[in-house]
C-alpha cells in the first residue's frame, strides 16, 4: 500500500475513544478498502507515536502474534488501563466495539453492538431466540 493509505489508517484509528477496539477489517472498511484488513495490520506496524495503535484487535477480537511477546503485553496492559476487559486473551467487542457511526453523534456511544459480517449473534439467553 501507500504511505497515503497509511495516512488514512492512522486517521480513523486516531478517532477509535479510549476504552474502544476495532478490528483491522472494520479499519479498513472506514478507510474504503474493506479487503485490506492485512495492509491495515502492516500500517499499524509503522504507526508513528501518537496513534492509538493498540486499539486494534484481529476480527476475533484478540491481540494479533507478533515476533516479540512484549508488544503483545504492552497492547494488553494499555488496553486493561483504559478499561477494556479481556477473557481468555479475548475482548468482548460486544462491549468494547467502537461503532464509528454512532461516533459521528456523540463520542464513544454506540447503536447497535458490532459483529461479524453485520449479523447479530444470538446467545441462549436472548429472548428473541425464543419468539
Amino acid at each position: 500500500m501507500s504511505a497515503r493509505f497509511d495516512r488514512e489508517v492512522y486517521a480513523v484509528v486516531r478517532r477509535i475513544p479510549s476504552g474502544r477496539t476495532a478490528t483491522y477489517g472494520q479499519v479498513a472498511a472506514l478507510v474504503g478498502r474493506p479487503r485490506a484488513a492485512r495492509a491495515v495490520g502492516g500500517a499499524m506496524g509503522r504507526c508513528p507515536p501518537g496513534v492509538p495503535w493498540h486499539r486494534v484487535l484481529n476480527a476475533q477480537g484478540r491481540i494479533s502474534r507478533r515476533k516479540r511477546a512484549a508488544g503483545m503485553l504492552t497492547q494488553r496492559m494499555l488496553l486493561e488501563r483504559e478499561g477494556v476487559t479481556m477473557r481468555r486473551g479475548r475482548v468482548d467487542m460486544m462491549r468494547h466495539a467502537w461503532d464509528a457511526g454512532a461516533a459521528a453523534g456523540s463520542p464513544g456511544a454506540r447503536r447497535t453492538p458490532v459483529t461479524r459480517a453485520g449479523r447479530a449473534r444470538l446467545r441462549i439467553d436472548d429472548e428473541r431466540a425464543w419468539t
